[in-house]
């Protein structure tokens, strides 16, 4: 994989990004460490036009425009809109503190992106369903993960008030 420096103007937010950028004192460190050592961990980034669409690293952007920073090293990925989706997804998983609607909205994602690939997946000698390699994957159980999407079924003010 090779790192590339791309501009931050030719970097776009990944369609119906299902997280958060939130304005807080986590936001404020990784500001102040951008400023104080650049970007340590390059995006991960797709072609979209003249555009890159950002699989990985909208904190990281939305970080060094507000530090004014013009360019961020990025890897360039070649990728259909459901391999894309599914890299987004489980590349933002890990952080900590995600709300219920995030969660939801993103394994939402995911598993329409497993279903348009017809995917399943051979594991131990058994094939899983997209909602079991969805849970698999985060670590929950099955019914967990149909929680959390049935929470996007929920208006915005009921959401909030799950979130809070």
């Amino acid at each position: 994989m090779n790192v590339t420096e791309i501009r931050v103007v030719d970097c776009v937010p990944f369609e119906n990004y299902p997280f958060k950028i939130q304005d807080n004192s986590d936001m404020e460190m990784l500001i102040d460490s951008i400023k104080e050592s650049g970007v340590l961990i390059p995006m991960v980034v797709r072609p979209k036009g003249k555009e890159y669409e950002i699989l990985s690293g909208h904190r990281r952007i939305y970080a060094c425009k507000m530090a004014g920073i013009d360019k961020v090293p990025a890897i360039i990925r070649e990728l259909s809109r459901d391999e894309a989706v599914i890299f987004m997804v489980d590349s933002n998983l890990h952080r900590e503190g995600l709300l219920p609607s995030e969660k939801g909205f993103a394994y939402k994602m995911k598993l329409e992106a497993m279903k348009h690939q017809g995917r399943t997946s051979a594991q131990v000698g058994q094939k899983l369903w997209s909602v079991e390699q969805v849970a698999s994957d985060a670590g929950e159980s099955k019914t967990q993960i149909q929680r959390f999407i049935r929470l996007t079924n929920l208006i915005p003010e009921l959401l909030d008030m799950v979130d809070e």
